[in-house]
């Protein structure tokens, strides 16, 4: 049976997958603070709130805008946020190789975001949600280690 590592607080066991962990990344030309702050700012990319958002003090903050429904959301974003969020991950865990080694040295686990928050990013708290983001640290694991053996 497959271990299962479940994470969601930045502070707890594994809190460094967390999108709120203060990992800064590089995209795009820019540095963001943290994953989150990227992610959300894609929102209302080419718009002023992208700069706005990559420019709040916290990801909570940077989260509340991003989510905000009062902002112009970009037509095209429930095709394109996986990708982003990929981008976002790929960038953290790539740019800040110690990340990459907690990330290879799960082996084989499970990832799991156990929240009651989100059902299409985490787990629904339940395990009925679609655990995107852990789906996504899963593919991006076996990206370092695939580049790793080659």
């Amino acid at each position: 049976m497959r271990r299962i590592i479940r994470f969601y607080r930045v502070k707890e066991a594994y809190g460094c997958f967390s999108n709120f962990a203060p990992f800064p990344i590089e995209l795009k030309g820019k540095t963001w603070p943290t994953s989150e702050h990227y992610f959300q700012a894609q929102k209302f990319v080419g718009t002023r709130w992208e700069e706005v958002i990559r420019l709040e003090n916290s990801p909570m903050t940077a989260a509340r805008k991003g989510r905000s429904r009062a902002l112009p959301l970009r037509p095209d974003w429930e095709d394109v946020k996986d990708r982003i969020m990929r981008e976002a991950v790929v960038a953290k865990f790539t740019q800040h190789p110690d990340l990459g080694q907690v990330l290879l040295g799960t082996e084989d686990a499970v990832l799991v975001e156990h929240t009651a928050n989100d059902r299409y990013w985490g787990d629904g708290g339940d395990g009925s949600g679609k655990n995107r983001l852990g789906e996504i640290l899963m593919e991006v694991r076996e990206q370092l280690r695939r580049e790793l053996s080659s």
